[in-house]
């Protein structure tokens, strides 16, 4: 009785140890998938595109931060007739 206890008990570890391997196995192919797969293109022209830059107006002080733009490179917004100044971020 306690020998059949104890192989059972081993049974379920070896068990219990072979899925955690396919488990780990897979997540580990999915992650070098991932890697090997190529960018996307860019997206076509006039379409907007994911942007973080701050502005702030030299003038009054006035903060702003563009999150969405046509371009890579957004030319600066005017504020108080004058182009803002482009500001970089202190955390990201």
């Amino acid at each position: 009785m306690i020998v059949l206890a104890i192989t059972f008990g081993r049974v379920i570890w070896v068990g219990v140890g072979l899925l955690m391997m396919v488990f780990l196995w897979r997540v580990g192919i999915t992650m070098l998938r991932a890697f090997t797969t190529p960018l996307p293109g860019p997206p076509p022209a006039g379409e907007m595109r994911k942007v973080n830059v701050r502005y702030r107006c030299a003038v009054c002080g006035v903060e702003l931060k563009l999150t969405l733009a046509p371009d890579e490179d957004p030319p600066p917004p005017r504020h108080c007739l004058e182009d803002m100044i482009v500001v970089a971020p202190l955390y990201d």
